[in-house]
């Protein structure tokens, strides 16, 4: 699906950026400023609620002068069914941290996508989610503390980013790497691929 039609990625982060840079996309990036808000508390319902708003928000912004797509995204941790996003101070991503420490826990990456084809003038909506399973090995007091120190958890769904410092703590994971990071990559291009 690459270079057929104008990609925008409605997201900040510099994670997603960089794994549909890495997969061949050409995109511009146009930053959601969707409330972010939703009433579900599954966490695969939540998290692909959460990215069709985005993308949709994205979409309704845009001219409708060609044809093009949004895609929009969103992750989130899971522990003892507690979704857990990013952390709201140092009190926080300790308590998520000890949550963690020494557990397995659910990643749930949703993906909203919105195509809107010009000759049609037609919007198509499609979601899906992702799910990976991420052990920790248990840490300290004294490494949870660094860590955060490190300010690293802060912008992060759970507190911890698998790419970066808590990579030593992570003993295994089951399913998509990249979906841990905050995309999960090749099911997106599958997922455009039968779109089209």
């Amino acid at each position: 699906m690459q270079n057929l039609y104008p990609v925008f990625l409605a997201s900040a982060s510099p994670r997603r950026r960089e794994l549909l840079a890495h997969a061949g996309y050409t995109f511009e990036i146009i930053v959601s400023d969707s409330e972010e808000k939703s009433d579900y508390t599954i966490p695969h319902e939540f998290v692909t609620d959460l990215a069709l708003q985005k993308a949709l928000a994205v979409y309704n912004r845009m001219e409708k002068e060609q044809s093009f797509f949004v895609i929009g995204a969103d992750t989130v941790v899971a522990c003892d069914n507690e979704i857990l996003g990013k952390p709201s101070d140092e009190a926080d991503a300790r308590r998520m941290l000890n949550l963690l420490s020494g557990r397995t826990h659910q990643v749930y990456t949703g993906v909203g996508i919105c195509f809107y084809d010009h000759k049609k003038q037609k919007l198509k909506k499609h979601s899906f989610y992702e799910k990976t399973d991420v052990t920790f090995y248990e840490m300290s007091p004294e490494e949870i503390e660094a860590y955060i120190a490190t300010k690293d958890p802060f912008d992060k769904a759970g507190a911890y980013g698998i790419q970066s410092g808590a990579s030593i703590y992570i003993r295994k994971i089951h399913g998509d790497y990249n979906n841990v990071v905050g995309l999960p990559i090749a099911r997106l291009y599958h997922e455009l691929n039968l779109l089209f």
